[in-house]
């Protein structure tokens, strides 16, 4: 009976160890405990408002040609898109004051593009 008990414990103890590790690898800008469910939903909120799929900003797996390197750095979009999440986060958080409701995303400048549109020269010009 005893040595079942340490079994448990030591089993219990390990476990805990582990509960604090991240899920994702290469996290930077969010949050590195991010729930799989919670990043599904950034990543398709990243592909409505560009209009592209995975593979536009992440890098093809260098072992498996039919899978993506989610964690890899290759692809230089990935870079741009943390910068982009950024300034995001730094405007709504300077003019917002994070306020879901009036914030800017990706698709309030981008509209479903890879890249946002230039505005008119007139517009421009004034």
């Amino acid at each position: 009976m005893l040595v079942l008990s340490v079994v448990v414990l030591v089993i219990a103890i390990g476990s805990l160890g582990f509960a604090d590790e991240p899920k994702f690898k290469n996290l930077k800008v969010l949050d590195k405990n991010i729930s799989k469910d919670d990043l599904e939903i950034v990543m398709k909120e990243f592909k409505t408002a560009l209009g592209v799929k995975c593979n536009f900003c992440h890098a093809q797996s260098k072992t498996d040609s039919t899978k993506l390197d989610f964690a890899s750095d290759e692809n230089k979009h990935k870079n741009i898109a943390r910068g982009m999440l950024k300034m995001t986060k730094r405007i709504n958080k300077k003019f917002f004051k994070d306020d879901k409701e009036a914030s800017i995303q990706c698709f309030t400048c981008h509209n479903g593009q890879k890249e946002p549109k230039e505005a008119p020269k007139e517009v421009l010009e004034q």
